[in-house]
């Protein structure tokens, strides 16, 4: 293999999609080579990029072990990751059931969590300002953090007895929301009790702890 890494993830220094997938490569294991694209420059809708993703977004990863077998959608990356280097089911769900379970939670992050949480982002820092439409999305995303707070009211993980991939999907958007989209000043702790206390152990995890590090060190430059 003439790659250095045995995979190439293409991401973006801030934007939070590729380091989900970071964090489950160290998660397992996995030497990977993070380039960053740069959103400015168009690099993500460039046909260097477009090549790997169709779509013109990030993340795509690259498996040079696999005869450079490539995946875009982050979600579909975890799944492909965890199915094929994750034989002892570490960070992966290993019934049916959890399975059936893993993928519901995966389908609602993929449709509820990044889909609100962006859309309120993205109107929160517009130079125009909606109000009807930041007010939605506030709400969406609370609505959002409510569902994941019941169901963790009941259990310390989302599948089973330990943290899978469908607990790390939802990482890096909620860090991003509470630092960036909530603010320090909301009550999140108090509002979300069983939500925050997941995320803040989950956030002690050393391969999760090094990758949101690093992001946030980037984001102080961008």
């Amino acid at each position: 293999m003439s790659h250095g890494k045995q995979f190439t993830l293409y991401a973006h220094r801030t934007a939070v999609n590729g380091y989900k997938v970071a964090i489950v490569l160290s998660e397992l294991g996995l030497e990977y080579e993070m380039i960053y694209l740069d959103f400015d420059k168009k690099e993500h809708k460039a046909p260097e990029f477009v090549k790997y993703n169709p779509n013109g977004r990030i993340p795509a990863l690259v498996d040079h072990a696999n005869n450079d077998f490539v995946l875009w959608e982050s979600n579909a990356i975890l799944l492909y990751l965890v199915h094929r280097y994750d034989k002892g089911h570490n960070i992966s769900a290993f019934t049916d059931a959890d399975k059936a379970l893993q993928d519901q939670w995966l389908f609602f992050q993929a449709s509820g969590q990044g889909p609100y949480y962006g859309q309120w982002a993205w109107f929160v820092s517009a130079p125009e300002k909606i109000p009807l439409a930041i007010e939605r999305y506030k709400k969406e995303t609370e609505r959002v953090l409510s569902v994941l707070d019941t169901v963790l009211t009941g259990q310390k993980w989302l599948v089973g007895d330990k943290m899978t991939i469908a607990d790390i999907s939802f990482i890096p958007w909620n860090d991003l929301a509470f630092h960036r989209i909530l603010g320090p000043d909301y009550p999140l702790g108090e509002t979300f009790p069983a939500m925050f206390k997941w995320h803040t152990a989950m956030m002690s995890h050393p391969a999760v702890k090094t990758n949101m590090e690093k992001r946030a060190e980037l984001l102080k430059s961008a």
